[in-house]
Formats: C-alpha cells, structure tokens, sequence
C-alpha cells in the first residue's frame, strides 16, 4: 500500500461528467441525474484500511444527509483484475452489510476517477448546487492506527467528519466551506496497467 494524499482539485471546478453503474441496483447513474442540487463525490473501496476506518461516518453520512437537497455517491475506481476484494459483486455485499444510502458506482475504465483527479481512498469532492467544487480534502483529522503490516485498528480514534460536515453544512446554507482545506489520506488508487 502506497499512503498517499489528494491532488486537491482547483476549487471552483466544475463537477466532471459521470455515467456509471449503481453496484447496488445496477442503475445509471449520472451527474445530470442531480442537476440543481449539492453533491458529495466521494471515491473509496472495499479493502483500503483507510476507507475501512471511515465506514461508520460514510453510513451515518448517507443517514443524516438523507432529508436534505444533499445527492451522494461513492465511486469504486480500483483495477479489480489484482484487488478482486473491490469488485462490483463485493462492492455489493459491502454496501447491503453496511447499509449504504447513496449508490456504490463502478467505474471499470477509471476514466471518472482519472477526470476528478482522484489519488487516494478516501478522497472526497462536495460541489454546490451549480456543481461548482466547494471542498475537496478529509473527513476528519482521525486515522487508522497500524498494529502491523495489513492490520489497523481504529477503536481508539472514531471517525466523526468534522470537516466534511461543516463544509456540507456551509454549502447547504448558501454560504462557502472555509477555503483552507486538509488533503485526505489513504490507499493510492489502485490504476490498471
């Protein structure tokens, strides 16, 4: 695993063009599908340690944001081929295990994560309602502690989203996240080839 931080999208950028498969219902699901409304991208996988630390915060998330003008998705982007733990079929069991309430997009080619400039896993992209980028960085300063190799533990460090949820809070009350902003941190994506 190569620990690596997000490229930190320009903010203000507009929200790249997506069309991918729902993991979960096996739907399209695309960018134009949340015209006029805020949307949290957020790029992750099965397997990576880091999005494993994160998972209870994604759940509760998806939970609180459920009755709001808030569109999320996360997106799969790992070369399944040399991690199989990420493909469409796990991608599926995971999202039932853990109760996701946003879709779970597969994108096989890696052009969307290629177009967002994803880096990492977690690596999260909030835009305002005219799908302009308004937050690009971490959930929150928590990290899995590292026992050994390929074991992490987080029961002393809880993730709560702090910065993620005061940026969301900002874009869903008209105003702007504060514009310093933490990269996130964890697996680099896992590219093909």
């Amino acid at each position: 695993m190569a620990l690596t931080e997000s490229n930190m999208m320009a903010l203000g950028s507009v929200a790249p063009n997506f069309a991918l498969t729902d993991g979960i219902s096996d739907d399209l699901v695309q960018l134009s599908d949340f015209s006029g409304r805020p949307l949290l991208v957020m790029f992750i996988c099965n397997h990576c340690p880091y999005v494993i630390h994160v998972q209870p915060e994604l759940v509760r998330l998806g939970e609180d944001y459920a009755e709001t003008d808030l569109a999320i998705v996360a997106i799969q982007s790992n070369d399944v081929t040399n991690y199989p733990q990420d493909s469409p079929e796990r991608m599926k069991e995971v999202a039932a295990r853990l109760g996701y309430r946003f879709p779970y997009l597969y994108d096989r080619q890696q052009f969307v994560a290629k177009a967002f400039s994803a880096a990492c896993t977690p690596d999260f992209f909030l835009f305002d309602s005219g799908h302009r980028l308004a937050y690009r960085g971490q959930l929150d300063e928590t990290r899995p502690k590292r026992i050994e190799s390929g074991v992490y533990d987080s029961t002393e460090n809880q993730p709560h989203g702090k910065d993620l949820r005061a940026a969301i809070d900002a874009v869903l009350s008209g105003g702007s996240p504060q514009d310093h902003q933490l990269p996130s941190i964890g697996c680099n994506i896992k590219w093909i080839g």
